[in-house]
């Protein structure tokens, strides 16, 4: 359902909205009635036959506009939607064909399709002027032809929103599936493809899967021979640092067309936490390696950024290239940023920073 604040909104809308009350001034005809445990009292006036549902105090960011989840006998509830954030995903499945080492959302090999029905149920709902929504996963291509209806509805219901995904890009070495996802004809999409190692088998054994790399390969150049948008992406550890440079170099010999490259800092979720001790290295231990990569780049006019890096423990010739990326609802700052002149240019932290992160963290005074 999508949330209203709006004591005039239009009463044929009402019936399929929840209204957010803060007083017992409340508009008839809702279908549901909200209100933060704090403000529970505004929905003490309300006849025993209407739906009303308390949520948590912590969900005090709600607003006009966002759309809920709302699981009424189980008491749950989960936001789909912030209309005020430019951080908005849906993640499509939880199945994967890779089984990386500091993946974030671990794979489960489970029939999930009900996320499919979940996620064209919320796409009309969502505000038209949204400037961006996401796809994860799991693995989208995974889903086939579901896929290609999700992106349709989303074509027509928003036309005017742009598209991410985040896939692993294997699919897309079918010229037929390249095909299919074409002829969708979006006016701004872009699928995020990750590329660990200009070395085959140690881009497999990131991903734990025997042939991944070719597969990626050609499913990019598939894209691109379409017409398609594509980012490459790079986790950065102790995996894949060392050959930064070799990897930047292969790809402007050899991908120089792809529309986008993010070198990426680690998220200390999932599989990462598991792994961390294989994965973990300080960021400050890697900017030869980083600024060398970032230079290859740039020089060869690809677009290069730098994401989920901190400002402090990067070399400042890199400045240009970081970018604040990480979604505001798990993106925070250590106290050691109290004070920091550049906090607000600052890309800060993954909420999951506090198991680990770097240790040359200090102020710009």
């Amino acid at each position: 359902m999508r949330v209203s604040d709006d004591q005039s909104r239009p009463r044929a809308l009402r019936a399929k909205e929840a209204f957010l009350a803060t007083n017992g001034n409340l508009p008839e005809g809702f279908g549901l009635y909200l209100a933060l445990a704090k403000n529970a009292a505004a929905l003490e006036g309300l006849s025993l036959e209407t739906k009303t549902f308390v949520l948590p105090d912590e969900f005090s960011y709600l607003a006009d506009g966002d759309v809920l989840r709302i699981w009424p006998k189980n008491k749950r509830v989960r936001v789909l939607y912030r209309r005020g954030s430019l951080h908005n995903h849906f993640l499509l499945t939880e199945r994967c064909n890779h089984y990386c080492l500091m993946c974030s959302q671990p794979p489960k090999d489970i029939d999930d399709s009900w996320i499919v029905e979940d996620v064209l149920a919320a796409i009309p709902l969502l505000d038209p002027s949204t400037k961006e929504i996401g796809f994860t996963g799991g693995e989208p291509t995974l889903l086939g032809d579901d896929l290609f209806r999700i992106l349709r509805a989303v074509k027509s219901y928003l036309p005017r929103t742009a598209i991410h995904i985040l896939s692993n890009g294997r699919l897309f070495a079918a010229p037929e599936f390249a095909r299919r996802y074409a002829d969708i004809h979006h006016f701004d999409i872009m699928v995020g493809i990750p590329i660990y190692s200009d070395v085959s088998t140690v881009h497999d054994y990131v991903v734990q899967s025997d042939g991944a790399f070719d597969e990626t390969i050609r499913g990019i150049l598939n894209l691109k021979r379409l017409g398609q948008r594509v980012e490459v992406r790079i986790v950065i550890h102790r995996q894949t640092y060392a050959r930064l440079a070799q990897l930047a170099e292969f790809i402007t010999r050899n991908l120089t067309f792809v529309d986008h490259v993010a070198l990426m800092g680690l998220e200390i979720t999932g599989f990462t936490r598991i792994n961390l001790d294989s994965l973990w290295i300080d960021p400050m231990d890697y900017q030869r390696q980083l600024y060398e990569a970032v230079t290859w780049l740039a020089d060869s006019r690809t677009n290069v950024s730098i994401y989920n890096h901190q400002l402090c423990v990067l070399d400042k010739r890199l400045w240009p290239f970081a970018r604040k990326s990480i979604s505001d609802w798990k993106n925070e700052y250590m106290p050691e940023c109290q004070g920091c002149r550049v906090k607000e240019d600052c890309g800060g932290f993954f909420s999951s920073a506090r198991i680990r992160h770097s240790d040359h963290i200090r102020p710009y005074l």
